[in-house]
């Protein structure tokens, strides 16, 4: 199948040698720390992640909870679902407002995930959030709230595995009092929704995250090319890697990457408007040869050591959609995660799952404010920082999705200037640091948020003693001066 992907004009062509070319800006390398907005009707039902699919799904629990909620798919669908999303608390200036206090750089808007509904205006696809729903540009009122706040603005999209992933609205129970009757996704009212894609499927399977079906390329690239102009982010996110691999069997010679074609599009236009590329493209491919394109992105996970070039962690407090069944993460694990992959040269993108109506609830809001109160205290040693010669010490290896035990041997380093900062993981009464390049040149030891402390340096090693019941939730801070 033969496609012409239009992008900008500029330095950047759709090829990996020229998009090898690309740096990662400085606004990203300083900003550490970002929270996303992962939101839109899947979270009406309040019951997690995947409910578009697996309210398709007979048997699951989210299945089950949809019928005895709403009724059987057959009748109400996610066509009806995406009505009941009103927004009608959402206050995206109080948000950001508050996401800034608590540290945030960057914000990251969820243009549309694999439910095929757009959280915009969009020309190419009627089911948006103005024409249906909130009836409100929700990807343009987060961008104006950034931009009030002097935050960089990004958007997520997780569009390219909606054609295989959203199958399971063409199956029918296989039991019971509705057996045989197919889903609402067969409705020809509805298929420019539901997408053409009734092919065999298993029920909880989805065979690849990117389709084979080669018609779904071109409505991709076109589809995102539509928000990323009409948006202008300085961020482009992908859920998966990089889109698509014609291919599987060979993926290292891949004949066909439309995603070739976004990376040079989204680097051209940011080109245009600043006069060079401020503009960051995230996926989550591994493999060197493809995430050098752009940036690597960890979903809820994380690199072991220090990586040459920038790269992100996202995560979430607890499920992407609003659960009333999760647990969340705490402050301290949030900033303790902050931490550890600031120390290997990377990024944390958090998000803060809202409630339908668009607010946050009483615990999320709760765990925002420690965040908050431990970034302004402890953000001198994040911010604007480069990774040392080693990212810490210790013998413990941070959770990404757990709690971490931390020893009161662990400590990671950032550095900054002649400023060297060791984040006490483990609270010690006593710090101990072995990793210093010179610890006989050390002028001052201080503790942000409490002051100078005194300290020794002998055999070239760094100590210094911790004030006496001074307890603060999170990581203490030492900064270290040359």
């Amino acid at each position: 199948m033969d496609y012409y992907y239009e992008t900008a004009k500029g330095s950047f062509q759709p090829s990996f040698e020229s998009l090898y070319h690309f740096s990662c800006p400085e606004w990203f390398r300083n900003a550490k720390f970002g929270i996303w907005s992962h939101w839109g009707p899947q979270s009406v039902p309040m019951y997690g992640d995947w409910y578009a699919r697996n309210m398709y799904v007979e048997g699951s629990p989210q299945y089950l909870y949809h019928l005895r909620t709403y009724g059987h798919p057959s009748k109400f669908g996610y066509k009806d679902i995406v009505q009941l999303w009103k927004a009608e608390n959402f206050n995206p200036g109080e948000l950001m407002s508050r996401y800034k206090k608590a540290g945030a750089r960057y914000f990251v808007a969820q243009a549309m995930h694999h439910d095929h509904f757009f959280n915009y205006p969009s020309a190419r696809n009627r089911f948006n959030s103005v024409n249906y729903g909130p009836h409100r540009d929700i990807v343009g009122l987060w961008k104006e709230a950034a931009g009030k706040e002097g935050l960089v603005f990004g958007l997520s999209e997780h569009h390219g595995a909606s054609f295989e992933w959203f199958n399971t609205n063409k199956l029918c129970d296989k039991k019971g009092p509705m057996a045989g009757v197919p889903y609402d996704g067969y409705d020809p009212e509805w298929r420019d929704f539901y997408h053409d894609n009734a092919f065999t499927v298993e029920p909880g399977y989805v065979r690849h995250h990117y389709t084979w079906d080669e018609r779904w390329y071109p409505v991709w690239y076109e589809d995102i090319r539509e928000v990323v102009d009409r948006y202008e982010p300085e961020l482009l996110y992908s859920d998966g890697a990089l889109p698509f691999y014609r291919n599987y069997a060979d993926v290292t010679d891949p004949t066909w990457l439309p995603g070739l074609s976004m990376a040079a599009h989204l680097y051209n236009s940011s080109e245009t408007k600043y006069g060079e590329n401020k503009a960051v493209y995230l996926h989550k491919d591994k493999r060197e040869e493809y995430h050098r394109i752009g940036l690597l992105d960890f979903e809820r996970s994380m690199g072991d050591e220090i990586r040459e070039n920038p790269w992100q962690t996202d995560t979430c407090l607890g499920h992407w959609f609003y659960d009333v069944r999760e647990t969340y993460k705490t402050a301290v694990q949030v900033t303790d995660l902050l931490v550890d992959i600031v120390s290997k040269n990377g990024n944390l993108l958090l998000n803060l799952p809202q409630r339908p109506d668009g607010t946050l609830d009483e615990e999320c809001s709760f765990i925002l404010d420690g965040i908050t109160k431990w970034m302004s205290v402890n953000g001198e040693g994040i911010y604007d920082t480069r990774p040392y010669q080693v990212s810490g010490e210790g013998v413990t290896s941070a959770e990404a999705e757990k709690e971490t035990v931390w020893t009161p041997y662990d400590v990671r380093y950032t550095q900054k200037g002649n400023t060297v900062y060791a984040f006490l993981m483990g609270r010690p009464r006593t710090a101990a640091l072995h990793c210093l390049r010179d610890a006989s040149s050390v002028k001052s030891v201080s503790l942000l948020g409490y002051g100078e402390l005194a300290f020794s340096s002998d055999m070239g090693i760094l100590t210094a003693a911790l004030p006496e019941g001074y307890s603060p939730d999170g990581a203490w801070c030492l900064k270290i001066s040359f």
